[in-house]
């Protein structure tokens, strides 16, 4: 029986921690470049259970032989293992702001391959993303909204000296007789990168090989991939199974009760 307590326990937790993904997804149903997660469940490993048992020998020394007959298998729960990140593309919406910029997916030989914009973080290191909605700070460099500077494809960050400019669709920045090429980073595996907060990623990416095609437009922004409404159903389906470990757990919350109290008395 306390088993059981332990099984509907982890289903109870399983499901709040995909609530709590699916929640995330759709806090962020109108944030540029956000990727879903889609939290994946595993299994605890199932255990054999055995009837363990003697055989009487009709001796004159009475011996007794220890016995298993095989019962089945008993499955100890579920957990989730991992919020995996979808990285497919998002729909891209104009919005006719020149700093805003979005990266359209081309051809790419890997099924797991991914292009981010590379920005600097507050540490200055090269973090990743998908979100184009930059802007130009006080001193003329083009950042994020939240203050991390756009790096060029050398690893410094990009001065405009303002927003009259124009992107190319190769990701070329051209103003005031200057070309600056956008720093467009290519990963062979989008699994490795992993989310650090306001749409940044960290993980191993290089430039982009050949065979790896893009286009960046300009006044526009690649919306997230959320699918609210099925993230909502979801959700639905979660909460569900939610209350059914709950009614489990007080079915055997009960019957614990019994086997204390009236159980205990009889004897």
């Amino acid at each position: 029986m306390l088993r059981g307590f332990y099984t509907a326990a982890s289903g109870m937790i399983a499901q709040q921690r995909q609530q709590e993904a699916l929640s995330n997804n759709i806090t962020n149903a109108q944030t540029p470049g956000y990727k879903a997660d889609q939290p994946a469940l595993r299994a605890f490993p199932e255990l054999l259970m055995d009837q363990m048992g003697k055989t009487n020998v009709p001796t004159e020394r009475g011996l007794n032989f220890p016995r298993q007959n095989p019962i089945g298998p008993l499955n100890t729960g579920v957990y989730v293992h991992e919020n995996i990140p979808d990285y497919g593309q998002g729909d891209v919406r104009e919005t006719g702001i020149p700093t805003d910029m979005a990266l359209v997916n081309g051809e790419m030989p890997d099924e797991t391959g991914g292009l981010f914009f590379a920005v600097q973080n507050a540490d200055g290191e090269a973090r990743y993303t998908r979100n184009g909605n930059f802007t130009v700070d006080g001193q003329g460099f083009l950042t994020t909204t939240q203050g991390y500077y756009v790096l060029d494809d050398a690893g410094d960050p990009i001065q405009t000296d303002g927003m009259e400019f124009t992107v190319t669709e190769d990701g070329i920045l051209q103003m005031s007789g200057r070309n600056i090429p956008l720093g467009i980073a290519y990963t062979e595996n989008v699994n490795q990168f992993s989310k650090e907060g306001n749409g940044l990623y960290n993980g191993e990416a290089g430039p982009v090989p050949v065979g790896v095609t893009f286009t960046v437009r300009q006044g526009v922004l690649e919306r997230s991939n959320t699918d609210a409404a099925q993230s909502m159903t979801q959700m639905m389906e979660s909460y569900r199974m939610f209350e059914t470990n709950q009614r489990v757990l007080k079915a055997y919350d009960e019957s614990m009760g019994k086997a204390v109290s009236e159980i205990a008395r009889l004897g």
